[in-house]
C-alpha cells in the first residue's frame, strides 16, 4: 500500500468532490481545507455543507452562510500567509430551500409552481419522501456543477450511512415518481372514484367539519399539480445519478484509525466500488505520533525532574506510545482492506481547528510535497 503525501495528483481534473466518512473525524473541516487548497492553487472553489454545527462558517470567519455560494474573505488567509490565488466559496445546504427552487424550475407554469409550493400536502412530502433531503443536496451539486461558475465543487456530506443515502437518493426519487402508487394518484379519476372509497371519503368529510381542512382537495390538487412536474423529477434525478458516476467526480473518505470508523470506512469504499464510483483518496485523521525516550533521555529526565515527576513523564510517553502502536495497527487493518486506495495521514494536532489558520495548516498538510511538514493543530 502507498502512501501519498498531496492531493494534487489524485484531485487532478476533477470537478467535484464528495467527502464521505463516519462522524466525529473531521469531515467538515478536511473538506473546508480540501476547498483552501484548492483556491491557493489558483481554482474558483464552493465548498459546500450539510452540517448543522455550523462549524465550517466559524473556521472560515463567516457570521452566517445561506443557501446560496458566499465569498470567503481572501485577507483571512493572506493573514495565515497562505494567499489563495483563486476564489473560496462556501455556503450551508437548506435542503427544503433547494427543493422549493428546484419546483420553481420544473414548474410548465407560474400557476403550477404557486399550487405545489402553496399546498400543504407539499410543505410534509418535501421533507419525507424518503431520500428527499439527500436528493436535494445532491441536485443542489448538480445545479452548481451544471451552472459552471466553478471550477471544484466541493460537498460536505453527513455520517457515512447517510452517505449512502446520498448514492441511493436519485433511484428512490425516481421509483417514487414513477411507482404504482403515484401513478394511481395521477388517473383521471383520482381521489373521487374508487381509489378512496365511500368510507375514506366521509373520514375525510369528518376531518374537514372538525379542522375546516379539506385535506381531500389538497391532496387532489397537489397530485394534479405534480403531473406536470414527473418528468422533470425524473429527469433531474438521471442527471444526478450521472454525475455521482461522472468521471471528473471523486469521493474523499475520510475517517480514523478507530477500530469503528475503519469499520465504516471500508465498508463505504466497497460501497462505492459495488457503484463503480472513483475514490480518489482515503485521509486518516488524528494518528497519534510518539517518540520513544532512550535511555539517555530518561537519565536526562531523572536528573533534571527528579525520580518521581521523571517516572510520571516516561508512564506518559509509555502511554503516548501505545496509542500509537493502536493506531497503526488501526492503519494496517485499513490498507489490508483498501485494495489499493491512496492512503493520506494527518496527525492527532494538539489544538481544534477554529479559523483560517488552522485551515491553512491542515490544507498545507494535505497538499504538501514529500518530507515538507506543518505545525500542529487539531482537526475538529
Amino acid at each position: 500500500m502507498t502512501d501519498f503525501s498531496s492531493l494534487d495528483l489524485l484531485l487532478e481534473g476533477r470537478r467535484v468532490v464528495i467527502c464521505a466518512g463516519p462522524g466525529g473525524v473531521g469531515k467538515t473541516t478536511t473538506s473546508a481545507a480540501i476547498a483552501v487548497g484548492l483556491a491557493r492553487r489558483g481554482a474558483k472553489v464552493a465548498v459546500v455543507t450539510i452540517d448543522p454545527a455550523r462549524r465550517l462558517a466559524d473556521a472560515l470567519g463567516v457570521q452566517e452562510l445561506g443557501n446560496e455560494p458566499r465569498r470567503v474573505d481572501p485577507d483571512l488567509f493572506d493573514a495565515a500567509g497562505f494567499a489563495l490565488q483563486g476564489e473560496l466559496w462556501a455556503m450551508m445546504l437548506d435542503s427544503k430551500r433547494t427543493f422549493d427552487d428546484l419546483i420553481e424550475r420544473l414548474a410548465p407554469s407560474a400557476r403550477v409552481r404557486d399550487e405545489v409550493l402553496g399546498n400543504r400536502i407539499y410543505a410534509e412530502l418535501s421533507t419525507a419522501v424518503a431520500g428527499s433531503q439527500e436528493f436535494t443536496a445532491i441536485a443542489k451539486l448538480y445545479e452548481l456543477d451544471a451552472e459552471g461558475d466553478y471550477d471544484v465543487v466541493v460537498l460536505d456530506t453527513p455520517p457515512s450511512r447517510n452517505t449512502l443515502d446520498f448514492l441511493e437518493a436519485p433511484r428512490r426519487i425516481s421509483g417514487f415518481f414513477q411507482g404504482r402508487a403515484i401513478r394511481l394518484f395521477l388517473r383521471p379519476a383520482g381521489f373521487g372514484g374508487r381509489l378512496l372509497g365511500a368510507g375514506t371519503g366521509a373520514v375525510f368529510g369528518l376531518m374537514k367539519r372538525a379542522t375546516g381542512i379539506d385535506l381531500l382537495e389538497d391532496l387532489s390538487v397537489f397530485f394534479r399539480s405534480l403531473s406536470g412536474l414527473v418528468e422533470g423529477f425524473v429527469e433531474r434525478a438521471r442527471h444526478v445519478e450521472a454525475l455521482l458516476s461522472d468521471e471528473a467526480t471523486a469521493f474523499v473518505i475520510v475517517t480514523s484509525p478507530e477500530h469503528g470508523a475503519v469499520e465504516e470506512a471500508t465498508f463505504l469504499q466497497r460501497r462505492l466500488s459495488d457503484g463503480d464510483l472513483a475514490l480518489a483518496a482515503v485521509v486518516v485523521n488524528r494518528v497519534h505520533q510518539a517518540d520513544e525516550l532512550s535511555q539517555d533521555d530518561a537519565q536526562a529526565l531523572a536528573d533534571l525532574l527528579g525520580g518521581e515527576l521523571a517516572q510520571r513523564v516516561q508512564a506518559a510517553s509509555a502511554d503516548a506510545l501505545a496509542l500509537e502502536r493502536r493506531d497503526h495497527q488501526g492503519l494496517e487493518r485499513l490498507r489490508a482492506s483498501l485494495n489499493g486506495a491512496p492512503v493520506l495521514t494527518l496527525p492527532r494536532f494538539d489544538d481544534d481547528v477554529h479559523d483560517a489558520a488552522g485551515l491553512a495548516q491542515v490544507a498545507q498538510r494535505l497538499y504538501a510535497p514529500p518530507g515538507e511538514g506543518v505545525g500542529a493543530r487539531t482537526l475538529g
